[in-house]
């Protein structure tokens, strides 16, 4: 799954748009390597993205195959980490 769909799916982004554009300005890493919109996600990947002041540190448990309700989005993640940015 693309990593700008995942964080939307995921409700880490507000929008695809949000997510997509938080990639192209290099603010999301996907195992440690700057991410493009189009990166393929696979459960166990950890995730850090820099976005509304904070950054967070996310390992993926599970994809989605669908649609997620907003109260579910939590089983599919881990949140590792999040620390307010300077």
């Amino acid at each position: 799954m693309r990593i700008d769909l995942l964080l939307n799916k995921l409700c880490l982004a507000k929008t695809r748009t949000i997510a997509k554009n938080a990639c192209d300005k290099n603010l999301v890493q996907l195992n440690g390597r700057t991410a493009k919109a189009s990166s393929e996600v696979k459960a166990g990947d950890l995730v850090r993205l820099d976005l509304y002041g904070f950054r967070h540190e996310v390992k993926i448990e599970k994809l989605p195959t669908g649609n997620v309700a907003k109260k579910d989005t939590t089983t599919y993640y881990s949140l590792l980490s999040k620390t307010p940015l300077e």
